[in-house]
């Protein structure tokens, strides 16, 4: 069963840069070393450019628990963290209600 997930967060402005990098960096090992990660999406505000969803489905609990412990999230949390603002990561866990996909 998929797990849906998302992560909220807020960087300091003077960090912005910085972030964007790790963050890319970070999606694309995702993208290149987690086949069982369906998706991984990295949004930032129009209107407030230092916040940021980050929307994810892994395919299964044990494609999650995978995820956690990989080199690449020990990296990016250890890039990111510092640059947070003092609210620091909000993560919610969601059931599908609908969806456009067959």
């Amino acid at each position: 069963m998929p797990i849906y997930k998302t992560a909220r967060f807020e960087v300091k402005p003077e960090a912005l840069e910085e972030c964007l990098g790790a963050i890319r960096t970070f999606i694309a090992a995702v993208r290149e070393n987690e086949p069982r990660t369906r998706l991984y999406l990295s949004l930032q505000e129009q209107d407030a450019p230092t916040k940021f969803l980050h929307y994810f489905i892994f395919e299964d609990r044990a494609a999650e628990q995978f995820h956690r412990q990989t080199p690449w999230v020990l990296a990016f949390t250890g890039a990111l963290y510092p640059h947070l603002v003092s609210d620091g990561v909000k993560f919610l866990d969601y059931d599908l209600a609908a969806t456009t996909e067959g």
